[in-house]
């Protein structure tokens, strides 16, 4: 059948309402591939992001579900709960994929609550090891606890203090969208396994950074991924390259990076380890300042030894200070800590900064806090709830001196007004961690 023209129609109408046709064609031609770039691109975008991508879909993914409990939930219930495996293989891919899709929005529960979420263990030399383990100073734990147990009481804690109004501190309540990226940069990641690991310098972190690495394979040795963790060296160790941070989403990912960390973090195991803050005080001080270090000597120790100790004019470098027995006391390390001065100028260090400034655990729902206290019944446990521990093995230590000695001796020649000003400094980590209040410092 054809179309008759209106007899009115003129030639030039009929061209028009024709490229007027051919017009609105083309723009849903347009429209439709416009469509089908965009899911290309989305889907492209989940299965990279999510991590499947990182995944080599032949390994076994271990997928521990993090506890996203209100204060109200007891620790029984729990406990009770147990712990989720998934595995990822070629064939189940595409419904992790939906799964993210459909979950992978998670976001901040109220203010309070809990979301999404060190240097090297001090120890006398390893034998057999490639290299020697300086400075343990933790104390001895004469029970053997149950170690499931202490970690339900040990995350009920920072549940319980991060809900409760009464327990402030700076950045408790922001959401983990507001957290500025530069304070993301502890946060190491394993797309591998399935790993989020935020270290804390002066807590064992050398060795458990050298264990990132050989899980993750960031670094090989001659074309081969490493297999004993202490044969990754120091300086490799510590270079940030060899880890991927939070931090370097945003150059990747741009404004998605923080959903992108918040899907990771609600995927995967997150763990951190603690220790006493006054104890990871002394030994950061003595590993940065009792010993040569020419960068901390520059950027700390001169302008300690100007404002706190009478030098005017310190040595221009570490080996002529101390070949002259110039350098900065405990006692004007903790005038550097109280002084309001040093914070405007710039943060803390990482080696002094606050436990919930580095990892952020009112926004940050981790799923084991390792203490450097019981490390070695910790760092096993730990290993064997990310079913790594055939794997890997924690590199052994050696303790040498108990916390309390540590602290009565450091502590001896520091006032007793310091020691209140420092403990309110540092107050949100005891409290969070569960470290008793040091009452035979502060009112001696």
């Amino acid at each position: 059948m054809s179309t008759q023209k209106s007899p009115d129609m003129t030639p030039e109408a009929g061209a028009g309402m024709h490229l007027r046709k051919m017009s609105k064609s083309r723009i849903f031609q347009m429209c439709g591939i416009m469509l089908s770039i965009f899911m290309i691109l989305l889907i492209i975008f989940y299965w990279d992001d999510v991590g499947t991508a990182h995944f080599y879909l032949h390994t076994a993914f271990t997928k521990i579900q993090s506890t996203h409990l209100p204060t109200s939930v007891s620790v029984a219930h729990e406990h009770a709960k147990g712990t989720e495996k998934k595995m990822l293989s070629s064939e189940t891919a595409t419904s992790f994929i939906n799964l993210e899709l459909t979950h992978g929005e998670t976001g901040h529960q109220g203010e309070g609550a809990s979301v999404v979420e060190g240097e090297n263990v001090d120890s006398k030399p390893v034998a057999n090891s490639k290299e020697h383990l300086q400075d343990v100073d933790w104390g001895t734990n004469t029970e053997e606890p149950n170690i499931k147990l202490e970690q339900l009481k040990r995350k009920q804690t920072i549940r319980d203090l991060c809900a409760d109004s009464s327990f402030t501190f700076s950045g408790k309540n922001r959401a983990f969208e507001d957290i500025p990226n530069k304070e993301l940069d502890h946060l190491i990641v394993d797309d591998r396994h399935g790993i989020i690991y935020c270290y804390v310098p002066k807590v064992a972190c050398t060795n458990w950074k050298r264990i990132m690495i050989l899980l993750s394979e960031s670094l090989v040795n001659q074309g081969t991924p490493y297999h004993d963790p202490l044969e990754i060296p120091r300086d490799l160790v510590h270079n940030s390259s060899s880890h991927v941070t939070f931090n370097k989403f945003w150059k990747r990912y741009g404004k998605f990076s923080k959903h992108l960390m918040k899907v990771k973090l609600k995927k995967y195991t997150k763990f951190l380890f603690v220790r006493d803050p006054f104890v990871r005080l002394i030994s950061a001080f003595r590993s940065k300042f009792e010993i040569q270090n020419e960068d901390f000597y520059k950027r700390f120790a001169i302008p300690m030894l100007q404002l706190y100790a009478n030098c005017s004019q310190p040595p221009p470098s570490v080996s002529k200070a101390f070949s002259a027995g110039i350098k900065p006391t405990f006692s004007n390390f903790i005038q550097y800590l109280l002084d309001l001065r040093t914070e405007m100028i710039m943060p803390f260090n990482e080696h002094w900064r606050q436990v919930y400034r580095l990892c952020h655990p009112c926004q940050i729902n981790y799923d084991f806090i390792g203490k450097l206290e019981s490390l070695e019944q910790d760092a096993k446990y730990l290993l064997s709830l990310l079913n790594v521990e055939k794997l890997v093995q924690f590199p052994p230590s050696f303790r040498n001196r108990t916390v309390s000695s540590w602290e009565r001796n450091w502590f001896s020649e520091i006032p007793k007004i310091w020691r209140r000003k420092l403990f309110e400094l540092y107050k949100p980590d005891f409290a969070l961690f569960g470290y008793p209040k040091p009452t035979n410092l502060l009112l001696d």
